[in-house]
């Protein structure tokens, strides 16, 4: 049976976001625009539901948010099956975005990380490797921030340890990342 409780719990963890990531989540939107204005992509990743929503991000910057504008270069890691089995089978699962970030990076770039629990090992040695790129590293993490937040370049913690609400404010804030980018650049 269905209870408000979801619902209240969302409300009290989006209210912990508007409430105190807004200055991250705007620094992420300028860094982002620079990058596109510079000719640079947004390369995303994450595991799991943080997997689905790294697609999601993407697809908003090369598809549309809510106008028609052109596409933004963005791409998610996590969408290539051949290369994550292929790169599991060949070197590990810790290796399998580095190896990607890798070929497809470039300095001026940015790499966002999606982790809830801000300790995915593959996620983390991922941003380690962009950040030697010269790639400018975020990550919208939950919990605690984990081990990630310390490497990220602007850790954006969504302070909950229930993973479906952490997950829904990542969308929220990968949605307002689209917004705000859109409004500036268009």
């Amino acid at each position: 049976m269905f209870t408000k409780k979801e619902t209240q719990e969302l409300i009290q963890v989006l209210t912990y976001v508007g409430d105190n990531l807004g200055p991250q989540i705007e620094t992420l939107a300028k860094k982002t625009i620079e990058c596109f204005n510079k000719g640079g992509k947004v390369i995303l990743m994450g595991n799991g539901g943080s997997a689905g929503d790294a697609q999601h991000i993407a697809a908003e910057f090369v598809g549309r948010y809510k106008k028609e504008r052109k596409s933004y270069p963005a791409l998610a890691l996590n969408t290539n099956t051949s290369s994550l089995t292929a790169i599991g089978n060949d070197y590990g699962y810790d290796v399998s975005f580095s190896r990607q970030v890798e070929g497809f990076a470039k300095e001026g770039d940015i790499v966002i990380g999606i982790s809830t629990s801000g300790n995915s090992k593959n996620v983390y040695k991922a941003l380690e490797l962009a950040k030697q790129k010269g790639c400018y590293t975020a990550a919208f993490l939950g919990k605690d921030g984990g081990t990630i937040k310390d490497i990220a370049d602007l850790p954006i913690i969504v302070r909950s340890n229930n993973t479906p609400r952490i997950q829904e404010c990542h969308i929220f804030i990968g949605h307002t990342l689209c917004e705000l980018v859109d409004k500036e650049l268009n």
